[in-house]
């Protein structure tokens, strides 16, 4: 049975499918899908906290579905912009446990990820399996990672 370590990038995932589908994101769905025949080492779910009820009961449910939750207090800045990223909190994560895995699956678009999808697989020879938005997915990232799965109708709610 194949080892994965899964990484999503909540805050790109919800808005990507948000603007394509005007749905949401099924991770009851993916997880069937992405799990399937396979060990489950680790999975994290990289999410901002904002304190809101909504919030917390989103993330209880992705914990009742096996991940675990990592939380960033949401900033707002005096100029108005906001900051809320997980970056390098999931790049450290996913070298982590590169040695573990023999697949890692990331769930995000940002090409900021090209860099560690490539030092994962040239560096490790570990496969990444990248699930996007595929016409809102850095084309960097699609054509560094051994293989990209669409976010299509199968993987969304409330459509």
């Amino acid at each position: 049975m194949e080892n994965i370590a899964i990484f999503v990038d909540v805050q790109n995932i919800y808005y990507t499918v948000k603007e394509a589908f005007r749905a949401n994101f099924d991770y009851n769905a993916f997880w069937a899908e992405a799990t399937q025949d396979r060990n489950v080492v680790a999975a994290y779910a990289y999410a901002i906290h904002r304190g809101d009820e909504k919030q917390r009961q989103f993330q209880n449910i992705l914990r009742g579905i096996g991940f675990e939750v990592k939380l960033k207090p949401f900033i707002q800045r005096s100029d108005g912009s906001a900051k809320g990223d997980w970056d390098v909190g999931l790049t450290i994560d996913v070298l982590e446990h590169v040695q573990e895995v023999d697949r890692i699956i990331l769930l995000s678009g940002d090409g900021d990820f090209d860099l560690l999808v490539d030092k994962v697989q040239t560096k490790y020879g570990v496969p990444v399996e990248v699930y996007g938005v595929s016409r809102l997915t850095a084309t960097s990232l699609i054509q560094t990672a051994s293989s990209f799965r669409d976010i299509e109708a199968t993987l969304l709610l409330n459509r």
